[in-house]
């Protein structure tokens, strides 16, 4: 179902999966070595995410049994581990969460709650990565409506994601960035993507916010 909207765009999951993984390697000050990835679905770029930050161990969590079932057959090494969403503090620390695609899914007045969730599982310093579709792009527009699960999906802007990171006690210093600005029979222009990155007109953005050295008091 997710190919057939994304088929409009003439590429597949993998390559804007590579897209974000890339983009966020060159805005990370450090080589994270416990990832998160919240929300990993079937696994795709759990995987990836391994091949990028070589030193890393993934954890992939998910609400959906099945998707975690096909991720195990086919993503699962000593790298890489799949779970259903669970107590993160159970699973120690992560100094980089990854997530993709899942805000749009939770319903708005549960969304401050889920970034808390993960606050909680960061280590002190640990990055927080919040991919988004976004809604001010037309075609994304048309992808979200092709795709049975996105059509009834609330989706967020880049300045909603990012007070709502701080509101559950990260730090966004940096603006978001914008990816994916045209599609494959416009490839030939995709170098200009990296000076594009703060026109928020690409197809998909990120927030990236930190956790500061010593746990905020959060307040409701």
């Amino acid at each position: 179902m997710l190919q057939r909207g994304i088929g409009l765009s003439g590429e597949d999951r993998q390559y804007f999966i590579e897209g974000r993984v890339n983009d966020l390697k060159t805005q990370l000050p450090f080589s994270p070595k416990r990832i998160l990835d919240f929300g990993c679905g079937t696994g795709e770029a759990s995987a990836y995410l391994t091949k990028v930050f070589p030193k890393a161990d993934v954890v992939g969590v998910d609400t959906a049994l099945p998707a975690l079932a096909h991720a195990r057959r086919n993503y699962e090494s000593p790298r890489v581990s799949f779970q259903p969403v669970p107590d993160l503090t159970a699973w120690g620390e992560f100094d980089l969460c990854y997530v993709n695609g899942v805000f749009h899914h939770i319903p708005p007045a549960e969304r401050l709650e889920a970034v808390r969730y993960i606050f909680r599982a960061l280590a002190p310093g640990g990055h927080f990565a919040l991919f988004e579709n976004n809604p001010w792009n037309p075609g994304t527009r048309l992808v979200m409506k092709r795709i049975p699960f996105d059509r009834d999906a609330i989706v967020l802007t880049a300045p909603e994601v990012r007070r709502l990171v701080r509101e559950a006690g990260l730090i966004a210093d940096s603006p978001a960035r914008f990816l994916f600005y045209f599609p494959n029979m416009l490839r030939s222009l995709r170098f200009m993507e990296s000076r594009l990155v703060h026109l928020p007109l690409g197809g998909q953005y990120y927030v990236l916010a930190h956790k500061g050295a010593a746990d905020p008091k959060v307040t409701d």
